[in-house]
């Protein structure tokens, strides 16, 4: 597996946030105050939702944005228009009553969350720096180690197979659990992690996976909580100083802490799920900027990071 594992200004926002998207905003939150632990499963613990803390990972490990496929999903959006035409119309668009309290989500819909931003859709990374997550967990089934050891010519017994596939499902678990010397830790419950390896046996094509997937059911706030830790924090990190627009033109990365005052809850959509340019300079020009879009993310879910941000302030 890896060995590491949606923020810029709105242009309609500008630096600047407008009352009536406040307003809008406050709605929102009242809608959204719902109880922060709640239930996956029946008969599982409830799990809390917690705020992001502490420096980015790649601050963490001394890396600049540039120099690392981390986080990134190789689609930096739509071009900015010409000087002196507007942007391409944009909708919010998000479900009807939205926020949902609870929302069932299967291990696919983790693995886009928590996984996809560097592993990409098909498990395969980008390598050298990212692994595939393919090969280990094919080495997790001896079905499949059976096949590649006939593929190549090679004997093994069932025995020896079956503690080979043992001794890969732990070192897939530790990293599922605790990550690894340059993947980000994930933040998955015990439920979550067999919900995602389920779906992971799947991507692998591991024979009979299809018929073993497991939905668990979460709130609202822990989808926002997955999408902010493991995708946002990677270039964000949770506090810090609010960089200036010129310093977002030379690549400062805004705190998770100053975006939602940075910019409205549409903005941050628009961004995350769409991309979307930032204005900047007298006479005002637009700057495409760094982040990548990640639009396999729904409006909804890019919408609950953005409220789970302000429900759960972050923290140092």
């Amino acid at each position: 597996m890896s060995t590491h594992k949606r923020i810029c200004p709105s242009p309609q926002a500008g630096f600047r946030p407008k009352k009536k998207n406040a307003l809008h905003l406050i709605t929102l939150v009242v809608v959204f105050v719902i109880p922060s632990s709640l239930g996956q499963t029946t008969g599982t613990r409830d799990i809390s939702v917690t705020a992001v803390s502490g420096e980015s990972w790649l601050r963490h490990l001394r890396r600049s944005f540039g120099e690392t496929n981390m986080g990134k999903t190789w689609n930096l959006g739509p071009v900015p228009p010409e000087p002196g035409k507007d942007l391409p119309p944009w909708q919010l668009n998000l479900s009807p009553g939205f926020p949902a309290p609870i929302v069932t989500l299967h291990g696919s819909d983790l693995y886009r969350m928590t996984c996809q931003g560097c592993h990409k859709e098909s498990g395969q990374g980008a390598p050298p720096e990212i692994n595939s997550v393919i090969d280990p967990v094919r080495a997790t089934s001896v079905v499949a180690m059976t096949a590649r050891m006939k593929a190549v010519g090679r004997e093994m017994s069932r025995a020896d197979l079956a503690a080979m596939a043992k001794e890969s499902k732990v070192m897939l678990l530790q990293r599922l659990h605790i990550g690894g010397q340059h993947m980000l830790p994930p933040t998955l419950s015990e439920a979550e992690i067999r919900s995602l390896v389920a779906y992971l046996e799947q991507l692998a094509d591991i024979p009979g996976a299809e018929k073993n997937q497991i939905a668990v059911k979460e709130s609202s706030y822990r989808v926002g909580e997955h999408i902010v830790k493991s995708t946002c924090h990677v270039c964000h990190s949770a506090t810090g100083p609010n960089p200036s627009p010129d310093q977002i033109l030379k690549g400062a990365i805004p705190p998770l802490s100053a975006l939602t005052m940075r910019v409205s809850l549409s903005g941050f959509v628009r961004k995350v799920t769409s991309g979307a340019p930032i204005i900047m300079g007298t006479p005002p020009t637009y700057y495409r900027g760094h982040m990548p879009v990640f639009a396999y993310l729904s409006q909804d879910e890019a919408a609950a990071a953005y409220l789970y941000l302000i429900r759960y302030p972050p923290r140092p």
